[in-house]
């Protein structure tokens, strides 16, 4: 008897864990999220723009391959750069999809800071550029990623306004463990602006 009791109660202590964990953890998630500093403003889901990044100083980790199978190995290394050299982490995060590369965008106040090249980390300043972005929301994955550069390169064919200067990339607002549905991304294109006759 006191065996089912204590399975029972077990139960119950692991459905109360699960539910405290949906309706206080996520929420503290999504705060300290959100709470980061970020380089630039998002592009609302659904929502496509031209916008400017400004000039940056990020840390870049490169490994041949594809991004969605590289990604925890590019992540480690970084966030070991940024944990070692006390660094805040910022939102967002960039990746290249093919040749694989994350950048960790470095926020205002460690800028002060001298940074270093280490291991198979790079410090490195990216000027400021203009690209058309389209707002996501879902999980980080490749078909997403396919899906909304498809759209994006379909609305710069009807706006000749702008012309591709570079290639697509990724941008990813949340951590991994937020859940998928909860998840903001964007994927960028480098742009210039064609001047009209």
């Amino acid at each position: 008897m006191s065996e089912k009791r204590s399975f029972s109660a077990r139960w119950i202590g692991y459905v109360i864990f699960i539910v405290l964990l949906i309706f206080i953890g996520v929420p503290l998630m999504i705060k300290n999220i959100y709470g980061v500093e970020q380089a630039f403003k998002k592009t609302p889901a659904g929502s496509i723009e031209v916008k400017v990044i400004p000039e940056s100083t990020v840390l870049v980790a490169e490994t041949p391959g594809n991004y969605y199978g590289e990604r925890n190995y590019l992540f480690r290394r970084l966030f070991n750069y940024i944990s070692q050299n006390k660094i805040a982490m910022t939102a967002p995060v960039e990746a290249r999809i093919e040749n694989a590369q994350m950048k960790f965008y470095v926020g205002a106040q460690d800028k002060k800071k001298v940074l270093t090249n280490e291991g198979n980390v790079q410090v490195s300043t990216v000027p400021a550029r203009t690209v058309a972005s389209i707002g996501i929301r879902g999980a980080y994955s490749h078909g997403n990623f396919t899906q909304a550069k498809a759209k994006l390169e379909q609305w710069l064919n009807e706006n000749k306004r702008y012309r591709q200067t570079g290639d697509a990339y990724a941008v990813f607002w949340d951590a991994p463990f937020m859940p998928w549905f909860l998840k903001r991304s964007e994927v960028h294109i480098p742009v210039e602006e064609v001047m009209q006759p």
